[in-house]
């Protein structure tokens, strides 16, 4: 048999990756003299690796996700209220075989579309199909269908994908008949036994006014979560933490406070002084007696030995009012003030 003759009948049979490996697979054989086992495992193997990354490439694209995210980038440091262990099920083929819904509760930027998407995605490498979309699309492209009487047709591209994620429940406003189209989907999937992902800004009491119909909204959860079940996801959004660590960096509190050129250390512990005042202290005489510093509506104590009672100069970054009048910006007044410590 020549190598024409070999190739012609591995494309005959569609085998793509064992045609392109052949040659130089086989050169390797002989040079490590490998038996034809295992020289026909090898090929084998990597035929069926390609088929099962191109599989997952296709379904990927066929999901419509909006970026790609997996589990693995989830940051569970940042977001503490939600655990690896806790999504155990929702990663393995449970997630189609046992049909387990999911529902993801949470404020914008906490991670609810990341797992969605993640939880799908693994879905398609366990095997499955999935399908992305939010509420208000899906809603709307079913209300379209209805008005051309195309429903029947259009409801088998939401209720077929073994794994559905519908996003932003609650995020968008939707029409008059939003519950009764959004339950001809969760019924069908239902009844065949297919898991939804749903994530939502809004509590699931709340999903009457959201979808127009209370009634119609219970009964949707209801069927949603007799297999499935509700995570809640906590604290601030993800998006915005760098925005949170630059207000950290220049927080005046980070730097050590100086009085008359002399550094001085952080104090933990708060006076009962009047905290809505801005205020660096000094005696008049020299600055060596620092009775009281205040950075950003936190005072601090400069313990001294010495009692003080005197005036304290007051510099005023934006109006403001002490001792009951109004100072304005930009300049000094001086306050009286005493402070009086045992030790």
């Amino acid at each position: 048999m020549t190598a024409l003759d070999l190739d012609g009948m591995l494309r005959r049979l569609h085998l793509p990756t064992v045609r392109r490996l052949y040659p130089e697979c086989a050169r390797r054989a002989e040079a490590e003299d490998q038996s034809y086992r295992d020289f026909l495992a090898t090929l084998i193997a990597e035929e069926v690796a390609h088929r099962a990354q191109t599989r997952i490439e296709r379904s990927v694209r066929k999901a419509r996700f909006p970026f790609l995210r997996t589990i693995e980038d989830f940051d569970f440091t940042f977001q503490t209220s939600i655990r690896l262990q806790l999504l155990g099920s929702y990663l393995g083929p449970e997630l189609v075989t046992e049909s387990r819904s999911l529902i993801l509760c949470g404020p914008a930027g906490t991670g609810k579309t990341h797992l969605g998407i993640a939880i799908a995605y693994r879905a398609i490498q366990n095997g499955y199909e999935a399908l992305f979309t939010s509420a208000a699309e899906m809603i709307e492209t079913l209300a379209v269908a209805t008005r051309r009487g195309e429903l029947t047709h259009t409801l088998a591209h939401y209720t077929h994908p073994p794994v559905l994620v519908i996003d932003e429940v609650g995020y968008l406003a939707v029409g008059g008949d939003a519950a009764n189209l959004m339950f001809q989907v969760v019924n069908d999937r239902y009844l065949h036994r297919r898991p939804m992902l749903f994530t939502t800004n809004k509590p699931l009491a709340a999903w009457g006014l959201v979808l127009h119909d209370p009634d119609l909204a219970e009964v949707i959860l209801d069927r949603v979560l007799e297999r499935g079940r509700l995570v809640e996801l906590r604290g601030a959004s993800y998006r915005t933490r760098h925005l949170k660590r630059a207000e950290s960096d220049r927080s005046p509190l980070r730097e050590g406070a100086r009085i008359s050129g002399n550094q001085v250390p952080e104090f933990p512990e708060p006076t009962a002084v009047n905290r809505d005042n801005a205020v660096d202290c000094f005696d008049d005489a020299g600055v060596a007696r620092a009775a009281v510093l205040v950075f950003d509506r936190h005072l601090f104590a400069v313990r001294s030995r010495l009692n003080f009672d005197g005036d304290i100069v007051v510099k005023h970054g934006i109006n403001r009012r002490v001792n009951g009048r109004e100072v304005a910006p930009g300049g000094t007044d001086r306050v009286r003030h005493s402070c009086r410590w045992d030790g």
